[in-house]
């Protein structure tokens, strides 16, 4: 792990100074430190992942019981709310079911065939709001990464017509291969499969399927699994899907491993697609396939509230945290219920702890403080997607997103984590704020697994605002037997129906401290004048620099 610089800390705890000196209410104060509480932290935490909340799905009662109650908390907190005389800022989204008119599925080339089973061995979908879509026949195509980035030279589809074709693609980008390409071990957003998709349906594909690597993933088969397995959300769209591929979906590796073996090319294609100047191959291989789909438009919510400034009321600081998450799935050990109590009961809860912080502060913040809980995180980020293309407040009088996604119940830890360092100022608001708590920052590790592009601070940095993703640190302070042994007892638990709330083996102090470091990081925001600025490396400085 590379920690921050000796040099960057100073510099960070100068800024520090600098500002507390000159403003002795920049720094928020121990009473609204000490309103952030272990007992009704995790009270919140065990109603939010409560299987009468049925995993907090997005368009079932889950979804009600949940907003409903965040609702509540809010206005128990005396905040106004934040829509205008609501609590709720409607999303409008499609829900899609869909489903193989075969689970078996069959691959054709001129040497044989092979079949591969439904979500055993690749999972499928489509974002058409068609009750059928049938696919007669289309040739496969490898089109390597499946990327077009003019700014890395760098095009995957380069001579090829992908119309009526089903393009195999490959996860992450070539920087997690060879490091001298794209950003090397950090991923860029090419590497991420909604990315992939989106690509995919511009070049004009029928089809599009992503090979599974646990490894550029960062994550195994059954996580792709859980999730494609029962409705999937979008957000409505004016043509109703028809823009995107006839289907998309994902491929297990031993999957690809037959389909290249029956194309003659075993995995030699696949080393040359890390490579500059890769052209897409023909495979020699065709299928069929047709999807049955059942879908519903409706909505979902945000629920918004806040805490209006005494000064300057109209500029404001966004903390955000998705409620949602997988909802009811497939049963592992007689329980069926994904619960998401880390993922993320942890962040909601957070918002309530917030703002009874800022609420105890004796000098209130100057600007305004907003608490979002999103929806649809987990099948896109579509709610915070939603709220940046329809922001309730100006987006150039929004100073910065806090985002919290998935605190760890493993205990206190010696350094704290930010996921994407080196895009804006806020990585020294984190520095100052984790000196004063004797901590140190680092970047969140494995860079590769493109974690600055998977939680819903990315909708406003893509619009534009400066945000903050931070979450536990790495180094746990405590004896290590007893750290090896909590660590083992958590492992394993994301988007598992074992993600619940276990009060016998939750240390929940590590928590607490990273909300008030996140407290601390907002209200000195809330004090100043100025807004944070985006670094000159950051590919979104341009975006910001002309919101």
């Amino acid at each position: 792990m590379k920690k921050i610089t000796r040099t960057v800390i100073l510099a960070a705890l100068a800024m520090s100074l600098a500002c507390t000196s000159g403003d002795p209410v920049s720094e928020i104060d121990q009473a609204a430190l000490e309103a952030v509480g272990a007992e009704s932290y995790a009270a919140h935490i065990r109603a939010l992942s409560a299987d009468e909340l049925m995993g907090r799905k997005p368009f079932t009662k889950g979804d009600t019981l949940t907003v409903n109650y965040i609702e509540e908390q809010f206005k128990s907190l005396g905040l106004e709310p934040g829509n205008g005389d609501s609590y709720f800022q409607e999303v409008p989204m499609a829900e899609i079911t869909s489903l193989p008119g075969n689970p078996a599925w069959t691959f054709k080339g001129e040497s044989g065939q092979f079949t591969i089973q439904h979500l055993d061995d690749y999972v499928i979908g489509s974002k058409r709001l068609m009750e059928e879509i049938p696919v007669d026949e289309t040739e496969l195509v490898f089109a390597g990464f499946g990327i077009v980035a003019p700014e890395y030279d760098w095009n995957d589809y380069e001579g090829l017509d992908a119309s009526g074709k089903t393009v195999v693609v490959m996860v992450n980008d070539p920087g997690y291969y060879d490091k001298s390409l794209f950003k090397g071990d950090t991923m860029t957003y090419y590497g991420r499969w909604t990315y992939k998709f989106e690509e995919a349906a511009r070049q004009g594909a029928t089809g599009v399927l992503i090979i599974h690597d646990t490894g550029g993933a960062s994550y195994g088969w059954s996580v792709v699994r859980n999730g494609w397995n029962g409705p999937q959300l979008n957000l409505q769209t004016t043509d109703n899907g028809a823009s995107r591929a006839a289907f998309e979906g994902w491929l297990t590796a031993e999957s690809a491993e037959k389909l290249f073996k029956l194309a003659g090319n075993d995995q030699d294609l696949i080393a040359e697609a890390k490579k500059p100047g890769f052209k897409p191959v023909a495979l020699g291989v065709k299928t069929s396939v047709t999807i049955h789909n059942s879908f519903r438009k409706s909505t979902s919510n945000n629920v918004i509230a806040k805490l209006p400034g005494t000064k300057r009321p109209d500029e404001v600081i966004i903390y955000t945290a998705h409620w949602d998450h997988l909802g009811i799935g497939e049963a592992a050990e007689g329980d069926s219920i994904f619960n998401g109590a880390i993922d993320n009961a942890t962040g909601v809860a957070a918002l309530f702890e917030l703002a009874k912080g800022f609420k105890a502060a004796a000098v209130q913040p100057e600007r305004s403080i907003v608490f979002l809980a999103v929806t649809a995180e987990e099948e896109g980020l579509l709610g915070s997607a939603y709220y940046a293309s329809n922001p309730i407040y100006p987006l150039n009088k929004t100073v910065a997103n806090i985002n919290m996604d998935s605190f760890s119940p493993l205990g206190r830890t010696s350094d704290y984590s930010v996921v994407g360092l080196g895009h804006s100022e806020l990585d020294e608001y984190a520095i100052a704020a984790a000196s004063r708590q004797g901590r140190t920052v680092v970047d969140s590790g494995n860079p590769s697994a493109g974690g600055f592009f998977r939680s819903d601070h990315f909708n406003f940095v893509k619009v534009g605002v400066p945000a903050l993703y931070s979450g536990s640190g790495r180094e746990l302070i405590g004896d290590p037997d007893e750290i090896a042994a909590i660590k083992e007892k958590f492992a394993g638990r994301y988007h598992q129906v074992s993600d619940e709330f276990d009060e016998e083996n939750w240390v929940m102090d590590g928590i607490l401290e990273d909300i008030r470091l996140v407290l601390d990081v907002g209200y000195r925001l809330s004090m100043e004048k100025t807004f944070p600025k985006w670094k000159s490396g950051s590919e979104f400085k341009e975006i910001g620099d002309n919101r």
